[in-house]
This record gives structure tokens, C-alpha cells and sequence, in this order.
């Protein structure tokens, strides 16, 4: 984690940075988050961070701490101090500080709160030889769309995903894939994508989005839809997507070899359309 952080208007070191006790965030893990990626010091995606962070904010009530002019300013300002290269930021917004009641308070000023990290995001050696998945118990609550910081279930099946040796947990419910604990799940079966449709199940993914447009530019077949754990085993190919991981290769699943048990062609074209794409926007000669 970089040293400087941005809380509440000012940049501070990040030993100095403190919250109250009686923020919101602290006690009822009320607030939103999001994570863009870093290349060349450059922000990646912008447009489709700021559009599921305004609908994140509006789904739970929460007003703007800054405009999206002055919200990408403090980005920019937060990469510049902590000389970050490549990597990531990561930026909350909580309701609050106020006396602990379940209802919203009013005229409460929420708190933000931003840090950068580095992140080998390009050159990630997991690109090549693949991850392994297991599948765990989706104990989520019904509004996974909502990008919330109340994260205890996806930590404590990234643990249970961590304890079998796994790198993800593909999360089940009603013997269907919802998503990964922190990604957006893909199978792939004689040429198509398959993915989970949106809806209050999932989150949605911007690499998920922009994945879908590069398959549509490239005449790749996307088909969105549940599927099972069974689909899954037999597949062609798997793959995830997140902020900072693009996109990554799943090879087993529940000690099941996907596939070949290598990363297929699918996944390396659109990975390797997806940072094409993202060396551009960062001023990356090809």
C-alpha cells in the first residue's frame, strides 16, 4: 500500500489517517467501494468505474463526497504522490460518523477514503500457468449488484477457497455459479462464452462489460446465462475477471482439470485484447 492516503479532503501518511469509531462503515458496514486499475500512472476505464459508483451510491442513498470531476482529480493526485506506476486504487465511501441507529441519519457528511497499491496487473505469471477454483457456498445477501463494503461472506469463502489450496472460490447457489468471491466467472463450451446474466445475484463486473464488448468486435459468440457446476467440470475452457487481475485463467476446479489444463485460446485472445485496449489508454506504444 502506498504511504499517502486521501481521507476526507486531505492527504495524509497513512499512519496519521484515522476514522471514528462511530463511523457508519465501522459499525454497520454501511458505505460503497470501488477498485480501478493502474497502468503507466494512468487510470484505466474511467467512464464505467464512475457510472457503477454513481449506481452503487444512489441504490443505498448516499450523496456524492465530491463531483466526479474533483473525484478523478484526487485519483490522479493520489497516483502522483505515491509515484505509483502500476497497480490499483482503492476508494470507500461510508455514511458517516453518527450515533449508532440502524435508520440513515440526516445531514451526516460522508467519509471517503482512498489508497493506492502496486499490482504487477501486466505481466501477472498466473496469466500463463492458470488457477485453480473450488466451489463454496454462496451466503451472500439479495443485493450482490450493490458494490458494498459489507464483505464478511466473500472473506470467509476466499478463506474456505484459501484452506483447499485454491487462488478463487467460485460461489454456488441452488447448484449454479453465481460468481467468484472477488471476479466475474466464464466458461467457455465449443467457441461460446458463457457467463451469468446481470441481475441482483451478481455483481457487475466492468471487465465483465468490456469483455463482452471486445467478444462482440471480434465475432466471439457471448451467451449469458446460469451455469452449473457440472457445465463447469466439462467445459472447454474457464476463466475470471476482476479489477486487477483482467483476466486469468481457471484450469482446475474442485481438482477437476479444465479442459486441457492449460490456458485456452479463448482466454488468451481476450485477454490479450483486453490489455491491448488498456496499454493504449495508458499511452503505452505497442
Amino acid at each position: 500500500m502506498g504511504n499517502i492516503v486521501f481521507l476526507n479532503g486531505e492527504f495524509l501518511n497513512k499512519d496519521e489517517a484515522k476514522v471514528s469509531v462511530f463511523d457508519r462503515g465501522f459499525l454497520f458496514g454501511d458505505g460503497i467501494y470501488e477498485v480501478v486499475p493502474v497502468v503507466n500512472s494512468v487510470v484505466l476505464d474511467k467512464e464505467p468505474f464512475l457510472e457503477r459508483l454513481e449506481r452503487s451510491l444512489g441504490e443505498v442513498e448516499l450523496d456524492w463526497p465530491l463531483s466526479k470531476e474533483q473525484f478523478l482529480v484526487m485519483i490522479d493526485e493520489l497516483i502522483r504522490r505515491n509515484e505509483l506506476k502500476e497497480g490499483g486504487v482503492y476508494m470507500q465511501v461510508t455514511r458517516g460518523v453518527a450515533p449508532r441507529e440502524f435508520y440513515y441519519p440526516s445531514n451526516v457528511k460522508p467519509t471517503l477514503m482512498a489508497f493506492v497499491f502496486e499490482k504487477n496487473v501486466i505481466d501477472n505469471p498466473l496469466a500463463k500457468r492458470g488457477i485453480e477454483a473450488v466451489t463454496v457456498e454462496d451466503l451472500r445477501w439479495k443485493r450482490r449488484d450493490i458494490k458494498s463494503i459489507s464483505l464478511l461472506a466473500q472473506c470467509m469463502a476466499k478463506e474456505e477457497a484459501h484452506k483447499k489450496g485454491a487462488h478463487e472460490g467460485w460461489m454456488v447457489e441452488d447448484g449454479l455459479v453465481t460468481e467468484g468471491t472477488s471476479s466475474t466467472a466464464y466458461i467457455v463450451k465449443d467457441g461460446k462464452i458463457i457467463t451469468r446474466p446481470l441481475s441482483n445475484s451478481i455483481l457487475p463486473g466492468i471487465r465483465r462489460k468490456l469483455l463482452i464488448e471486445i467478444a462482440k468486435k471480434y465475432d466471439i459468440e457471448i451467451v449469458q446465462r446460469a451455469f452449473s457446476v457440472k457445465e463447469a467440470y466439462e467445459a472447454d475452457e474457464a476463466f475470471i475477471s476482476s479489477a486487477t487481475t483482467f483476466v486469468l485463467p481457471v484450469v482446475k476446479i474442485d481438482g477437476k482439470t479444465i479442459g486441457d489444463g492449460k490456458p485456452g485460446p479463448i482466454f488468451k485472445k481476450m485477454r490479450k485484447m483486453y490489455i491491448k485496449s488498456a496499454l493504449k489508454v495508458a499511452g503505452v506504444e505497442l
